[in-house]
């Protein structure tokens, strides 16, 4: 008797964790469509911010 019941706490367990998962999905899809692309509106900014490199301005180059 004790061992169906430790097994059926085990599959009523992962069913609940199953469960919670699929709330927390819907509950991040459902409540804040868009939270991480807020800005996507805006254009994107170049990632290129290496500057020149004017050593030779600097020094006098030859």
């Amino acid at each position: 008797m004790s061992e169906n019941k430790e097994e059926s706490k085990k599959v009523n367990l992962a069913d609940a964790i199953r469960a919670k998962l699929e709330q927390k999905k819907q509950q991040n899809n459902s409540s804040k469509p868009g939270a991480f692309q807020g800005n996507s509106p805006q254009a994107m900014k170049s990632q290129n911010n290496k500057k020149p490199n004017n050593q030779r301005r600097r020094t006098g180059g030859s």
